[in-house]
This record gives structure tokens, C-alpha cells and sequence, in this order.
């Protein structure tokens, strides 16, 4: 599958040929306050199939697991393009919102939901876990 997209001023775009090992919503702090809204929604593929041109800035904080986060963005407009956690090496979890066709993205599950607004209220079916879902 060819994943495509960028940030708002055009500055940094990417492109991934990769099924994504899974789509979500997060519910956690930290997507929160990087978000600056109530969720994040990614798509996470293999970092090794992740190609970006332009220059990303990086913020390196903790998750609500309390393990390493990496949320890195356009310099220039600001854009939250990608989420790196130490808990998934070797993934890096692409912010749906910047996709040129976010038509297909379909989450099938949401993550952290101990930490979801109360007045939060997604339709739809998908898994739903109070924190990280167990590997595997």
C-alpha cells in the first residue's frame, strides 16, 4: 500500500510502501496535549518503510506508560507529522490528519481509554483497552 502526505506548509512530506501493522485512536495524555484536542488517530507502519524529505524537529518526552516518546514536526508551520514509543520499537505511527487520502483509515481500536475525555463518544466498532494493549 502506498501512504502518502505532509504538513501544512508542504515543507516535509512522506511516503511509506507498507501495510500498516494497525491504525488506532489514542486516548492518552500525552496525545492530548501534543494533539492539542482529545485523541490522536495514527496509522502505524515499520519504520524501515518510512521515507521523509524536509527537515522534522523533535520533541522527546514520556508516554503515559512512562516509557520514551519522540513527536516530531514540521520547524516551519508546526504540523505533528510522526510519534515514535520506546513500547513499539521499530514502529513509527504516522498522524492520520496529514495523510493526502485519509478516506481509507478505518481505526480499529482506541488505547488508553482510562485517560479519554468523558464527553468523548466515538461510534463505530473497534477494540477498546484502558491502557496499552498486551503485545502480540
Amino acid at each position: 500500500m502506498k501512504i502518502e502526505g505532509g504538513c501544512l506548509c508542504g515543507k516535509v512530506r512522506y511516503s511509506a510502501d507498507a501495510e500498516p501493522a494497525f491504525v488506532g485512536v489514542c486516548h492518552c495524555k500525552n496525545c492530548q496535549k501534543g494533539t492539542g484536542t482529545a485523541f490522536s488517530v495514527v496509522v502505524a507502519i515499520p519504520t524501515p518503510a518510512l521515507s521523509v524529505q524536509g527537515t522534522l524537529q523533535m520533541f522527546a518526552g514520556r508516554g503515559d506508560s512512562g516509557k520514551a516518546t519522540y513527536r516530531r514536526f514540521c520547524p516551519e508551520c508546526g504540523s505533528a507529522l510522526v510519534d515514535e514509543a520506546e513500547v513499539m520499537p521499530d514502529i513509527t505511527m504516522i498522524m492520520a490528519g496529514t495523510l493526502d487520502d485519509a478516506s481509507w483509515i478505518k481505526p480499529a481500536m482506541e488505547i488508553y481509554c482510562d485517560s479519554a475525555q468523558s464527553w468523548v463518544q466515538l461510534g463505530g466498532e473497534r477494540q477498546r483497552f484502558p491502557k496499552m494493549p498486551p503485545p502480540g
